[in-house]
């Protein structure tokens, strides 16, 4: 059909609205005319007519029609570009397309962008335009025309900001700009209205063309079905298709770039309360996904009961889907919540000493939401993550009362009882992993009340111990030693250390590695010796440990240790992996480690002790890793000057030396006389 009479047609079907079918031929043959049409009058009616026309925009398409028409003039400049450059390579032969240039093509085009239409929707024309002829560096355009063409897209997005003509326009601003965002310079990014802008890509983030507020876990919770222990949600129920549908969704596939716009948008506001408002508004957000997966029986599942737990249906279909999406949730979020935290250390409107804890109080609120997917197989193991959660520690840590105020607010309600529940422990566990940070201003008491006895149900958990249980525990140990190391809290030590060392002692080796034993040790060793005031009422407490350690060592298995879940980490990071140990031999290092802190009287004599307590090590492959970290502390510079005088004169005059490499043969010259019981013959 000649172009001038498939115009008239498009432009008649234009006026009514049509089935899917129909409609995605009209769209078809709206591109071909696009390519194809000479006229460029012609052109600038199809676009001014195609930005009305009911048959596409009275259809309860939602953003997918702002997609259409971005596709719609992507996928025309692509052709024309394509048309331009095969018309030039073959001048004699028959014409490709309209024969108009790139440059005068889009000229045309954007003449139909008139006042019948709206600014966004102009924004969505230009979008397409600008990624069609400039993706990929084609460079299809000159420059004067790019730039004119960018600064289009940058005042038709402002214009369109301050109209606020409803939801769906805002949404269609947001997927315009994400797509166009990368095609912009610096400079036109940077004179987007990012206070207009970040409120509505919040919205677009965690609303209907986003998340949906977390309510795809509340329909889902209406599909799962309990038989016993066992939960089941088949991938042909009516949610699984609903989240596929959602995570369909135009702004869902583009969910990463979308969190860098959010991100940007944070950086680039003038105006510090929207950022704040933005702050909120992702905090209330998760706040809702909690709640929802809290009464879903599916956040009953422990990851390491998944496979005794979901049926195979569940386990291989629905379960890891649902899982893709509740992480791109948490990536989504952290990423803004990056560029929140970030901004707080420079904004002086939000680093101030009012407003600085109060960030910090609500991104790390914000982190505790998302915490049963951030501590699913290390999911939480990246820099935006890691950068908000220890900043927001950082800045909160300063103050005392905020610290306290937040501890407060999130303590487990069964302080001191390990929880049936396994929401319930991941909560606990964010909690410690919190706490462990905080102690150092805050008072005596209110590091007993809200670390110690928290941290203490899981110190003498006895039970099963799966990998959640595990890094409890370690976290427990972790919070306990933060708060013995703090100077102020020497009254609360000297009762606390006591059972702390019990513990220590009863979980080794079955519960912790040599590598976890020596640390917590060591730790405490430093801060029962002085210049700890604890070793000023308390003198004795330091030689008391360390007899304990001895007289264990003792009676210590000699068999050697298995791989512990630490070792095994420590591996997979890359680390030097341990020597093989015994539990007495690592009792012996445990002395070792020790030495650098003892006081000067006792050191002497617990250099004799360690060494004879790593004589009594029979296995010669066990003994060595000992011997060797005997060796490097006495000469390494872990000690002070004085305690390294008294090494020296130990090793050289007291004995140590034999004590340690056994007895040496004397040195003597070449061809000697040896006191030998029988002479060579030879």
């Amino acid at each position: 059909m000649p172009a001038d009479r498939l115009l008239n047609t498009v432009l008649q079907l234009y006026q009514n609205v049509h089935d899917d079918r129909k409609t995605d031929q009209i769209v078809g043959s709206t591109t071909n005319l696009l390519t194809s049409l000479s006229n460029p009058l012609n052109l600038g009616v199809l676009t001014s007519q195609l930005l009305i026309a009911p048959a596409i925009w009275h259809r309860r398409d939602g953003l997918r029609t702002s997609l259409r028409i971005i596709s719609i003039y992507n996928s025309a400049a692509i052709r024309v570009r394509q048309n331009e450059i095969d018309n030039a390579k073959n001048a004699h032969g028959p014409r490709q397309g309209g024969c108009l240039g790139s440059d005068a093509w889009v000229r045309a085009v954007v003449k139909g962008a008139d006042d019948r239409s709206n600014r966004w929707q102009h924004l969505l024309v230009l979008t397409g335009i600008l990624m069609g002829m400039e993706a990929n560096d084609k460079q299809s355009l000159s420059r004067g025309l790019r730039n004119t063409l960018e600064e289009a897209v940058v005042t038709a997005a402002n214009l369109a900001l301050e109209r606020q003509d409803g939801s769906f326009a805002s949404a269609s601003i947001v997927l315009a700009l994400n797509y166009v965002f990368p095609y912009l310079s610096e400079f036109r990014q940077s004179m987007i209205n990012c206070n207009a802008l970040l409120p509505i890509t919040v919205l677009a983030i965690t609303g209907e063309d986003g998340f949906q507020d977390g309510r795809f876990i509340d329909d889902i919770r209406k599909d799962v079905k309990q038989h016993g222990q066992m939960v089941d949600w088949r991938p042909n129920s009516p949610s699984f298709a609903m989240l596929q549908t959602m995570d369909s969704k135009p702004l869902m596939g583009g969910m990463g770039p979308l969190s860098r716009l959010a991100a940007f948008a944070v950086t680039n506001a003038t105006d510090s309360a929207v950022v704040l408002e933005a702050q909120d508004s992702l905090m209330e957000f998760t706040q809702k996904v909690f709640q929802q997966w809290r009464y879903n029986p599916l956040s009953t599942v422990d990851g390491a009961e998944e496979t005794a737990r979901l049926g195979q249906e569940t386990l291989e279909g629905s379960w890891p889907v649902l899982w893709q999406v509740l992480k791109k949730t948490m990536y989504a979020t952290v990423a803004v919540m990056q560029a929140i935290v970030g901004r707080s250390l420079l904004d002086p409107r939000m680093r101030n000493d009012v407003m600085a804890p109060q960030v910090a109080t609500k991104s790390l609120f914000t982190l505790r939401n998302l915490f049963f997917i951030s501590s699913r197989q290390g999911a939480s193991a990246f820099q935006a993550y890691q950068f908000t959660y220890l900043t927001s520690l950082d800045i909160l840590a300063r103050f005392a009362d905020a610290c306290v105020a937040l501890l407060t607010e999130v303590k487990p309600p069964h302080a001191g009882v390990v929880p049936p529940n396994f929401l319930d422990r991941t909560l606990d566990l964010f909690y410690l992993n919190v706490a462990e940070h905080l102690p150092l201003n805050m008072p005596t008491e209110a590091c007993d009340a809200l670390i110690v006895r928290p941290a203490t149900a899981y110190l003498t958990h006895t039970g099963v111990l799966t990998s959640t249980m595990i890094e409890l525990f370690e976290a427990a140990h972790s919070a306990i030693l933060s708060v013995l190391s703090c100077p102020h809290t020497g009254s609360l030590t000297v009762g606390l250390v006591p059972f702390y060392i019990d513990a220590l002692f009863a979980s080794f080796p079955l519960q912790i590695s040599t590598r976890q034993f020596r640390l917590a040790f060591k730790t405490v060793m430093q801060i029962v010796s002085p210049p700890f005031p604890i070793s000023l009422t308390e003198p004795q407490l330091s030689e008391t440990l360390l007899e304990m350690v001895r007289f264990k060592a003792m009676g210590a298995s000699t068999t050697p240790l298995p791989l512990t879940q630490d070792a095994i980490s420590q591996a997979e990071k890359g680390l030097t992996p341990e020597e093989p140990m015994s539990e007495q031999s690592s009792l012996a290092l445990t002395l070792i480690d020790s030495l650098p802190f003892l006081p000067l009287p006792l050191v002497e004599d617990w250099l004799t002790l360690t060494a004879r307590t790593m004589n009594e090590i029979s296995d010669p492959v066990l003994r060595q890793p000992v011997r060797d970290r005997f060796w490097e502390v006495l000469v390494s510079g872990e000690m002070d000057v004085e305690r390294a005088t008294i090494g020296v004169a130990w090793w050289t005059t007291k004995g140590g030396r034999e004590l340690v490499l056994g007895e040496q043969q004397v040195p003597v010259m070449s061809g000697a006389i040896m006191d030998e019981g029988r002479s060579s013959r030879l």
